[in-house]
């Protein structure tokens, strides 16, 4: 039998501690959110469908998202112990200088159609958790507003080369200008991916209104009161506007590119060029034999070719022919910090965040944006901790294992006996 007794009224006091309930609406959405995936399911709430479903959809089936993620879900870690990690530090160097952490935010088009505040908030909060920001070519704040937005702290520009060349050259004498010490020529767009979501919705750029989109609105009047008493929605450093972003960027994008163009860019920007966009071995040396400053392994976040290569099964082979040579960067899939610690445990450099981003800023503006790199920064730090390593240059490919999913098959040759031949 167990004895029962009340306890007194000071005891039970001690006993029933009571939260002080948060009034700001806000900041009580954003502290409930443990994991991006908090903040995604938050962002789909707040945003009309056809906004969120840009951030969160791919090309086609949407195949080589759901695998990049899946790549990063199968890892095994493999801690050491013993070893005293009571602080650790997670700061890093990339393309001749410093991050706070191993992963910066990723070019993202559009921005200020998921929330009002846009690359300004993505660059705000950036610069104040001290990691690299990048704007896109089809952002919605210009080379200089980013600027103002991060005056301090380290911005890269993402270019595409358009069939007016002229424009593409004008950004790279802009962002230089501008102070911006990294240049992301992206190589995967020589055409736009089929995006069918954007289609299904009839997303486009101004968003045209359909009584399906205005009755998606009607739980969300906050964003429509956002969009109308804001600064007009219109791509900062281009010109051309109207049309689904198939449209927008077949008619804008040059499908010739070539070496040529590299080597034309690499004439006029004086920082660090790199290459997003690679997507084998072979393109990975060369352009290490070509001497640029560091390369992104990416699909475009599955945006572009489905079925295209995994980022992160591609790294290991990537890092051991070339991360001697030139420094290798990842995107593409990463949801939590655990996915940041792996690419960097298997030679990646530095990791770059798109939708982790967005769902942030859809969910709450800048302080959604801080929200996404605090819950990134503790994911690190705890795995940082239990793996029992002190600093990102102590982690190596002994402490992950990637676990196999999907093994390409051994192709059949013209040398096979006959009686397999048929099988």
């Amino acid at each position: 039998m167990v004895d029962r007794q009340m306890p007194p009224p000071a005891e039970l006091l001690e006993l029933m501690q009571f939260k002080k309930p948060e009034l700001n609406l806000k900041k009580r959405r954003l502290e409930s959110a443990l994991t991006i995936e908090d903040l995604a399911r938050i962002a789909r709430r707040r945003t009309p469908k056809a906004a969120f479903d840009y951030t969160e959809g791919a090309a086609e089936g949407e195949l080589s998202l759901a695998r990049a993620r899946q790549a990063f879900q199968d890892v095994e870690f493999h801690p050491s112990i013993l070893h005293d990690v009571s602080t650790v530090d997670t700061s890093c160097e990339i393309w001749g200088g410093p991050s706070s952490l191993p992963f910066g935010i990723a070019p993202t088009g559009f921005t200020r159609l998921m929330q009002t505040e846009g690359e300004t908030a993505g660059a705000g909060a950036a610069g104040a958790a001290g990691i690299p920001f990048t704007l896109s070519t089809l952002g919605t704040t210009s080379i200089e507003g980013v600027k103002a937005a991060n005056p301090h702290g380290r911005n890269w520009f993402q270019l595409y080369v358009m069939r007016q060349k002229e424009i593409s050259y004008g950004l790279v004498e802009r962002a230089a200008a501008a102070g911006f010490d990294t240049l992301f020529f992206t190589v995967d767009t020589p055409v736009a991916g089929a995006r069918l979501r954007d289609k299904k919705n009839g997303f486009s750029i101004p968003p045209q209104l359909t009584l399906g989109t205005i009755v998606n609105a009607i739980p969300r009047p906050w964003w429509w009161y956002d969009f109308l008493t804001t600064p007009k929605l219109e791509f900062a450093s281009l010109s051309a506007t109207g049309g689904t972003v198939g449209d927008l960027l077949n008619a804008a994008m040059d499908p010739s590119i070539d070496y040529d163009d590299l080597a034309e860019i690499r004439a006029l920007w004086p920082g660090k060029l790199v290459i997003k966009g690679v997507q084998n071995l072979d393109d990975a040396k060369k352009l290490t034999d070509l001497g640029v400053d560091g390369i992104v392994l990416s699909n475009h976040g599955g945006r572009q070719l489905d079925r295209a290569p995994i980022p992160f099964h591609l790294l290991p082979e990537v890092a051991r022919e070339v991360g001697q040579h030139t420094e290798i960067a990842i995107d593409t899939g990463i949801m939590n910090g655990a996915d940041i610690i792996a690419a960097y445990a298997l030679g990646a450099k530095f990791t770059l965040i798109g939708r982790a981003y967005l769902y942030g800023l859809m969910a709450g503006g800048r302080e959604g944006v801080d929200r996404t790199i605090q819950i990134l920064t503790d994911q690190i730090t705890r795995t940082m901790k239990l793996l029992q390593v002190r600093t990102l240059a102590e982690l190596g490919p002994h402490h992950v294992t990637q676990l196999t999913r999907l093994q390409p098959l051994r192709r059949s040759t013209a040398t096979e006996p006959a009686e397999h031949a048929g099988a």
